[in-house]
């Protein structure tokens, strides 16, 4: 069995931080690559950033690059997606998912396991 359980959402001003967790059983994520997306209310789920399995590559959208930083503790089996200098549109739920196959780029491939989500919301 494969859960992932989100924490560290709230409600911050603009220009605040946040540190999202994702913790994760049934994988060791340092074993695999794992990503971050969020949807917003009546939009699709995007892309915001991704760790391949080496740790040796992120990826980030163009929207949060520079602003948000996606990193694993592999001793407490945690992803995590420190975010600074919010802004409004960033407001939207934050999953964190597995990347299950290892033959899958953690950008442009598909994600195998969900968390529940975790509410963000920026205020202005």
């Amino acid at each position: 069995q494969v859960q992932l359980v989100e924490s560290g959402g709230g409600l911050v001003q603009t220009g605040g931080s946040l540190r999202l967790s994702c913790a994760a059983s049934g994988r060791t994520v340092s074993n695999y690559a794992m990503g971050w997306f969020r949807q917003a209310p009546g939009k699709e789920r995007k892309f915001v950033g991704a760790i391949a399995k080496s740790g040796d590559s992120t990826y980030y959208s163009d929207s949060v690059k520079g602003r948000f930083t996606i990193s694993r503790d592999n001793a407490k089996n945690t992803l995590y997606l420190q975010m600074n200098s919010l802004k409004p549109e960033d407001t939207a739920v934050y999953y964190c998912a597995l990347q299950d196959n290892k033959y899958t780029h953690p950008r442009y491939g598909a994600y195998d396991y969900w968390g529940q989500g975790t509410q963000v919301t920026v205020s202005s």
